[in-house]
């Protein structure tokens, strides 16, 4: 078999690897949801988010003594500082969001991320953006008002946490779009975890409880490490695969965000909720798919 002949399968299996990577980061993160939602019940959000950035900084230290000072070598760093910034604020939103409603559905929510990265991109950036893919975007918007339904009842103020965390997470995809150009993956999740964790240091003495022995420590030694093997998964995953290869398996946090909540608390998102998230997960879909055929053509 020639080098040409080969080429398909081994970007095939580079792929598939990289869905496997990305799979297991997506279960992993479910995990890291719920225990971080377990922890709030006894320790302030910020303490919950800045144990679960611990273990990714610890990562980053390893690295930088192993490969040395050259890996924050960048020519924008005030932009990586910003990014750090925005990593911190919106992971902080989401442990707040989910320490008063159910995990599966901020899930839910969250996953109006990518229309905002497309708004953004459009503003931001000058991306094209054609009449079908803001179709996409206001019927995913519509979506998110059935899960959430303000004025019948069901709605909790705290889920405005999770649209405003999706829209600093947007902001996020939107600088790292710009840094990809000039910046390597390491250098970027190297500024982002070193960034915030010490803006989620600030506050910390303000709020800190020592954990008692037992299983409060194992809670948030299994936050830590989990996290940062998630986001190692996430990296390894980026180096092997396309990121329109990727995105649609970011859908399965819902699943095992369901799982979880009905497993550890006993919680179930309602019909309403499967339905607008159902919306969401199609047009999801079919903007990836779009974006797919946009770039191979």
């Amino acid at each position: 078999m020639s080098k040409i002949d080969s080429y398909p399968r081994q970007l095939s299996n580079r792929n598939l690897a990289g869905i496997l990577y990305f799979a297991s980061a997506m279960f992993l993160f479910s995990a890291v949801d719920t225990t971080a939602k377990l922890l709030t019940e006894s320790f302030h959000p910020i303490q919950v988010a800045w144990s679960r950035q611990i273990g990714l900084l610890f990562g980053i230290l390893i690295l930088l003594l192993l490969k040395g000072a050259v890996i924050l070598n960048t020519a924008h760093p005030w932009l990586q500082i910003g990014r750090g910034l925005l990593a911190g604020t919106s992971a902080l939103l989401f442990i707040i969001a989910i320490s008063v409603v159910p995990i599966a559905d901020a899930v839910a929510v969250s996953f109006i991320a990518p229309f905002f990265v497309t708004i953004l991109g459009a503003l931001v950036l000058g991306e094209h953006v054609g009449l079908r893919r803001w179709t996409a975007i206001a019927v995913g918007f519509v979506a998110c008002l059935i899960i959430i339904r303000p004025g019948l009842g069901v709605f909790h103020p705290a889920i405005i946490l999770v649209v405003i965390a999706a829209i600093v997470y947007a902001c996020r995809q939107i600088l790292s779009r710009i840094l990809s150009g000039s910046d390597s993956i390491i250098t970027t999740v190297s500024y982002t975890g070193l960034t915030a964790s010490v803006f989620l240091s600030l506050p910390l003495p303000f709020v800190w409880r020592t954990p008692a022995w037992g299983s409060e420590i194992w809670l948030l030694l299994t936050l830590t490490v989990l996290a940062a093997l998630a986001e190692i998964m996430v990296i390894k995953a980026l180096e092997l695969s396309q990121v329109v290869v990727l995105a649609p398996i970011h859908y399965t946090l819902l699943i095992w965000a369901t799982i979880y909540g009905w497993f550890v608390f006993g919680q179930l998102p309602d019909e309403w909720t499967w339905f607008g998230a159902s919306i969401i997960f199609l047009t999801g879909i079919y903007m990836v798919r779009r974006e797919w055929t946009v770039k191979n053509l």
